[in-house]
């Protein structure tokens, strides 16, 4: 993969417990997760593609692949940012998500926007 210093994606994450959508008595843990994708780089970048990996406190593991991030391919210039919610369902009240997002430049570049892993924890779980 050709690597640019120009390219410079950065990418935050925050989540959020829906309790009124969860059903703890069925495994189901229902959890909303806001994302701030900037562009820090030089070049403008377009996000084609989506790859996540969600994994409960069992050790199951999801992956989720697919093209772009809630029905849109946003295009950032340099300086850009945009944001978006969007839900994952786990077995446990406790997981963990991370993944990447792959980036064309407008100079032809190709590159991954890592995401960091971040936590989903039900309230009241982790002390």
């Amino acid at each position: 993969m050709f690597m640019n210093s120009d390219y410079n994606v950065q990418v935050q994450a925050e989540s959020f417990y829906i309790e009124d959508q969860s059903i703890p008595e069925r495994d189901q843990y229902v959890f909303a997760y806001r994302i701030t994708i900037r562009n820090t780089g030089e070049v403008a970048a377009k996000l084609m593609t989506r790859h996540w990996v969600i994994t409960d406190a069992n050790g199951k593991v999801q992956e989720v692949r697919g093209e772009g991030v809630v029905g849109e391919q946003p295009h950032l210039k340099p300086g850009d940012e945009f944001q978006y919610t969007s839900g994952a369902i786990i077995e446990t009240p406790v997981g963990t998500m991370e993944g990447s997002y792959q980036m064309v430049a407008d100079d032809g570049g190709h590159f991954d926007a890592e995401i960091s892993p971040f936590m989903l924890a039900a309230p009241r779980v982790l002390h």
